[in-house]
């Protein structure tokens, strides 16, 4: 045995083998040990954060990276957006945001490592950025987030948000548009107040609806001729509390029961659900055989299903909707009745009290006994003239107050 033993140990080749054996057990449980250190390394002294694209802040943290974070980085992309001056000119302003890749940046003295990755998903493009800091940081995480909340709404002030339905998400629509004053949309005397006291009531009466096991939810509903204002108060009134606007399109072939509900659940917060000319998407079920298909609509989405998703088990709480409609004779009684809409009103022709505060809105430096007489000759020819018709009439005598009394006959009355 002790001369096989000295064979083995003069062989070459076989000490070679043995020297390699031992050379890569050693190097492979080096790296294991490597690997498992750092694993256990980054579980336990180091802190990451990962944001979708289809978090809300995804947005805020991109924004807030390129104006206070990886602001030297030379690896960028653009983001275009078209920006409302005060004077509502509209210019283009192009945004630098990191790329796709690797950046490092420096915030409050912890050097943080931001890695963007895009791939794609289910047709559509999935993006995520991922923030990593040695050390137990999770508030430095916290501050960044509440950071570039802040950002984004600074650069949003004095602005209200359009929001539609892109693909399966709420996407901002157009440019953010210059609040407008609810004052400046001039209603018959009352309506303004009373429905922007009702709205400011609802939002003060949480608790209230809780004690009392009221569903929290508010549903209004502004019908009458086209041109009258329904659209542009409830864009006045967005601006006035401070809200973005949600539009949902009933019209849309992709709409169904379930995305209808999704979309109703999950629109931004702080918004009004808008539903505009809800006469087109569905008549009542009382109409003749040949509205049936109407009544159906030319999407997936049914009647019932709309109903479900305004007050039906899954709806949310806390939400506002406005319909609008031309014709609410056309609507089912069972869309309009308390608890789906708990506030109709009808904006009608412009009055007399109308035709009088547009016209002092329109010629200021004119004395009210000119309002009053404008006022009283556009009621004298009998007409029915919309909120839209008087301005842009005014605008046609901009420069003349004179010249829109005297052309008052322009109007023609109803037949």
């Amino acid at each position: 045995m002790s001369l096989i033993s000295s064979l083995l140990e003069d062989n070459p080749y076989f000490g070679a083998g043995f020297g390699l054996m031992g050379v890569g057990m050693g190097a492979t449980a080096l790296r294991k040990g490597a690997q498992i250190g750092m694993i256990m390394f980054r579980r336990h002294y180091m802190t990451t954060v990962e944001v979708t694209c289809k978090d809300k802040s995804y947005n805020w943290l991109l924004g807030w990276i390129s104006t206070k974070g990886a602001r030297r980085t030379q690896h960028l992309s653009v983001d275009t957006k078209f920006v409302e001056s005060e004077s509502g000119k509209i210019s283009t302003q192009y945004n630098f945001q990191p790329s796709v890749g690797t950046h490092f940046m420096n915030y409050k003295g912890t050097w943080i490592r931001v890695e963007r990755t895009r791939e794609q998903r289910m047709m559509e493009p999935w993006e995520t950025v991922q923030l990593t800091t040695v050390g137990k940081h999770k508030n430095l995480f916290i501050d960044i987030l509440e950071e570039s909340r802040q950002l984004a709404m600074s650069a949003m002030l004095g602005k209200t948000i359009m929001y539609t339905v892109i693909g399966t998400d709420w996407r901002p629509f157009g440019h953010p548009k210059q609040r407008r004053p609810i004052s400046s949309v001039v209603l018959d005397e009352g309506k303004s107040d009373a429905i922007l006291n009702d709205v400011k009531d609802f939002l003060s009466s949480q608790n209230w609806y809780r004690d009392r096991g009221i569903p929290y939810r508010r549903g209004y509903l502004l019908h009458g001729p086209p041109g009258c204002g329904k659209t542009s108060f409830i864009t006045a009134l967005a601006g006035e509390l401070e809200y973005s606007i949600c539009v949902l399109n009933l019209s849309d072939r992709s709409m169904s029961d379930d995305r209808l509900a999704h979309r109703l659940a999950d629109a931004p917060e702080n918004s009004i659900i808008l539903l505009e000319d809800i006469d087109a998407a569905f008549v009542s079920r009382e109409s003749s055989a040949s509205m049936e298909e109407a009544y159906k609509g030319l999407n997936r989405l049914t009647f019932s299903g709309l109903l479900n998703a305004i007050d039906g088990v899954t709806s949310t709480e806390g939400r506002i909707v406005f319909m609008t409609t031309n014709y609410i004779e056309r609507l089912d009684p069972a869309l309009i009745r308390p608890g789906r809409v708990d506030f109709i009103d009808l904006i009608d022709y412009c009055t007399r009290s109308q035709l009088r505060e547009m016209y002092r809105r329109f010629y200021p430096a004119d004395s009210d006994a000119r309002a009053d007489l404008f006022a009283e000759q556009v009621v004298s020819t009998g007409s029915a003239v919309s909120a839209a018709q008087i301005q842009g009439y005014f605008m046609f005598y901009k420069t003349s107050s004179q010249q829109a009394i005297d052309n008052v006959h322009r109007f023609k009355p109803v037949q």
